[in-house]
């Protein structure tokens, strides 16, 4: 057998590229043409820019989100009491579950720490809205004719202010004011019977979230395990890692929101003490007490104790009080917050006041109690499923 003999300058890729390929490379696809109707004319889906189709299928996915989103509003406002009621155990139990914890680890019973800490926290809530009513009741004769004398006064400046109001102008005001109080009597009626039903509610609601308090603060770990089943199987891993840092930024928020508004009762509560305004006690409890709705709180607290201020003493002593309150919110707002709050649980002003009002609407003042650590826990756990998903990315990259 003969061999032909190679040539010197032999290519290789050329008889690659001449050799007839094995599968031949399929045929350029032809252009796309709209689909004839029956009339002769495309299809009107075929004809509509690209934008728009996105564009619409993304609407009509808003449209469902916001349908499900109107349908949970509205449910939650037909429940709002029991959903109140939990949202006001899980704070409360966010408090004490420290206070539980140091007990167990000296080896206290898990039972006994957990009703001697509840005790304690709710004999020591129920003393404080018992001591604010005494103050009040001890204290509403005098406030009365320190208001009386105080309504004179301003009658008195307002007949010697360039305002020239005259005193049968403001005697036809105070017999309009005193007619429209007695026509509205039935209203008075009314809203004396709303009263009764609001009080049966907030003492339902005050049972509730005891009893909730109780059931979390002793098997807080089972319940969510339980909760957890009702999660998708595929999502139940991320929701359960999401778990911890939400309850650390929720224990985090409320403590240092406490803290804070220990912080504003004390100063402000000194202040208007030092400055003889009577109920110095109870407005420093309010202060407290309105210091967990941000922002719109410390402006209704700080208002009532100026308003009690200038009835009782005059402009000038209403006019420290205002400026008081306003040194003790720029302290608080520049100091204390980011100090004891931190980053972690720090939301943005304009969503404060966009979660305090949506709750106020949706749920009244509790509805803004809860609206902000709501934010700050769906803030801590939307960040951690990003770095999760991301860290799996990065995962499966390598």
């Amino acid at each position: 057998m003969r061999f032909r003999k190679r040539p010197e300058h032999f290519d290789a890729d050329r008889v690659v590229a001449d050799a007839p390929p094995s599968t031949p490379p399929p045929p350029p696809s032809p252009p796309a043409v709209a689909a004839p109707s029956a009339s002769g004319r495309p299809e009107p889906v075929s004809v509509v820019p690209w934008g728009i189709r996105v564009g619409a299928e993304v609407g009509w996915r808003l449209l469902v989100l916001a349908a499900i989103l109107w349908v949970l509003i509205r449910v939650i406002g037909a429940v709002h009491l029991i959903v109140l009621s939990f949202a006001a155990a899980l704070l409360i139990t966010a408090l004490l579950q420290p206070t539980v914890a140091r007990l167990q680890k000296h080896r206290v019973p898990k039972g006994l720490a957990t009703a001697a800490t509840a005790l304690c926290g709710f004999v020591l809530l129920g003393l404080v809205g018992w001591f604010v009513i005494w103050q009040v009741m001890d204290n509403v004769d005098d406030l009365t004719d320190q208001l009386q004398s105080g309504v004179d006064d301003l009658k008195h400046w307002l007949l010697k202010s360039p305002f020239h109001i005259t005193e049968a102008r403001l005697d036809h005001i105070s017999d309009k004011l005193g007619d429209s109080i007695g026509s509205s009597s039935d209203q008075l009626t009314a809203a004396g019977l709303h009263g009764v039903t609001v009080l049966a509610e907030l003492l339902t609601g005050v049972l509730l979230t005891v009893f909730s308090t109780l059931f979390l603060l002793y098997d807080g770990p089972r319940i969510w395990k339980w909760a957890l089943k009702f999660a998708p199987a595929s999502a139940r891993s991320a929701i359960d890692g999401a778990g911890p840092p939400a309850w650390h930024t929720l224990t985090a928020y409320v403590h240092g929101t406490v803290i804070v508004a220990f912080i504003d009762a004390v100063c402000i509560g000194l202040g208007i003490y030092i400055l003889d305004v009577p109920l110095a006690l109870p407005l420093a409890v309010v202060v407290f007490a309105a210091a967990f709705v941000p922002l719109v709180g410390a402006v209704a607290s700080g208002a009532l104790a100026v308003i009690v201020a200038f009835v009782t003493q005059g402009v000038f002593t209403a006019l420290l009080v205002l400026l008081i309150v306003l040194g003790v919110q720029q302290l608080e707002g520049h100091v204390l917050q980011p100090f004891i709050l931190g980053r972690a649980v720090r939301v943005h002003p304009l969503g404060v006041i966009l979660s305090v009002a949506a709750g106020g609407l949706i749920a009244g003042i509790g509805g803004a109690v809860v609206a902000v650590p709501l934010v700050a826990v769906v803030n801590t756990v939307a960040g951690h499923l990003l770095h999760r998903d991301a860290q799996d990315q990065h995962d499966a990259a390598e």
